[in-house]
């Protein structure tokens, strides 16, 4: 018990007990304990926007040549849009077939408008205005502006072009690429310190959720979050296991080989946590440098596949839960702004509720302060999202590296089958950022 109450995991669980306990004994303190989770939330946002921008130049920077840079860039798009579009349909068939949200009677009116107004600004930027707008709004006025505002698709657009503009300098944009490596390990170090005060905005929102709409809404909430796994583990084994097939590779002995990075995912819900060291391990797979280097950055911001299960199930189950009929219209509504939406996330608590008001803000017949309904169990299905979109962004390099011919079989094979262990080759061959953080 003890080493279980030390653990991030434990303490998280702990939250979620007292939070429960303080909402059905005394909802009117719990209900103040709100500001708790909003406040973990927001701490999370304000690293979001430079530790996208870092993670992705690095990436670019890395891959050296921008002809290779284009070719693995576009087939990594198109496996993205092809794999996100079979989660978002999925995530729509799964809330449609078992209704999570029926029954819960949730009042929009009734809801605190006041619990979204973190988020509202951000999701008005992401939609307001259309499709052209929207594209338009994903060039930002100024550079800083895009960082200042929280833009994260702005802030893509910016590290995109930095990357490539890096690339095209070679030797002399060494320094800078080195600095904004080192900015990225500060922002990881940044983000550990954070994610130790989960526990307490775990215990916020589950206690406001709790005191403010009784133990009934537990229910609703438990068989979403249940559903949702339930749906990530389809996903997970069912088609990105047929993608590995078909790339030539086991998925379930790439889980083994990741084994000790999907644990520390697990407790942090957290993929950037373990960011550095996934890419030593691919590389060490035989996978070459500038494809890992490529696809595993952009594939954070890119190829988020849980999270898009996720976007499209609580998109209807909030639907449900206020008895709003939503038409095949609406779905398909959905389904198009999520393509887009989804590509602004980051495997990171928080962002997650910001891109879903922004896709329900283009659906008026949904009422997106339903999102306060989901927020208290917001970190648990964290956990699925984070999972899921780290191992569908490893499945994602190995994919797109044995299409472009990246990768050496042979040398992955052993290592899958774990014939292949060089003790002295890992710490060889990283980059030193990346050895130090995967030291700690």
């Amino acid at each position: 018990m003890p080493r279980f109450a030390k653990s991030l995991f434990g303490q998280v669980v702990i939250a979620l007990v007292l939070g429960v306990l303080a909402g059905l004994f005394a909802p009117e303190f719990a209900v103040k304990l709100k500001p708790l989770g909003d406040g973990f939330i927001k701490l999370i946002k304000m690293i979001i926007p430079v530790l996208v921008f870092c993670v992705v130049v690095h990436g670019i920077a890395g891959a050296g040549d921008l002809k290779r840079v284009g070719r693995v860039g576009v087939k990594a798009l198109i496996y993205f849009e092809i794999l996100t579009t079979i989660a978002l349909v999925m995530g729509l068939a799964a809330a449609f077939y078992f209704q999570p949200g029926a029954g819960m009677n949730g009042d929009p009116k009734a809801l605190d408008a006041s619990a979204m107004s973190a988020y509202a600004t951000n999701a008005d930027k992401l939609t307001s205005g259309g499709t052209v707008d929207f594209l338009m709004r994903l060039i930002p006025t100024t550079v800083i502006n895009a960082f200042a505002t929280g833009d994260v698709l702005q802030v893509l657009l910016f590290a995109v072009l930095f990357g490539c503009a890096l690339t095209m300098l070679g030797e002399r944009g060494k320094p800078v690429a080195t600095m904004i490596d080192v900015t990225s390990l500060v922002l990881f170090k940044i983000m550990g310190i954070i994610i130790k005060l989960a526990p307490l905005g775990v215990l916020g929102a589950i206690a406001f959720t709790v005191g403010k709409y009784g133990v009934g809404s537990l229910k609703q909430l438990g068989m979403l979050v249940i559903l949702f796994y339930a749906s990530v583990l389809v996903f997970v084994f069912g088609v990105l296991g047929l993608v590995m097939r078909f790339s030539g590779f086991s998925l379930i002995k790439l889980l083994r080989y990741l084994r000790e990075e999907l644990a520390i995912v697990f407790a942090t819900t957290s993929s950037d946590s373990v960011l550095p060291q996934i890419m030593a391990k691919l590389r060490h797979m035989g996978i070459r440098d500038s494809t890992v280097g490529l696809v595993i950055p952009t594939g954070y911001s890119f190829n988020l596949d849980a999270f898009s299960i996720y976007i499209t199930l609580a998109a209807v189950f909030i639907a449900q839960a206020t008895n709003t009929p939503i038409s095949m219209a609406d779905l398909l509504t959905i389904l198009a702004i999520a393509l887009v939406t989804s590509k602004g996330a980051h495997g990171v608590p928080g962002s997650a509720i910001v891109v879903l008001a922004a896709t329900l803000h283009a659906i008026p017949a949904i009422p997106a302060i339903g999102l306060v309904l989901v927020l208290s169990v917001d970190w648990f299905m964290g956990i699925a999202r984070a999972l899921g979109n780290l191992i569908g962004n490893c499945v994602a390099t190995v994919a797109i590296a044995a299409w472009e011919g990246d990768i050496d079989r042979e040398r992955a094979h052993a290592v899958l089958d774990g014939r292949y262990v060089p003790e002295d080759e890992t710490s060889a061959t990283l980059p030193e950022p990346t050895t130090a953080h995967a030291a700690h």
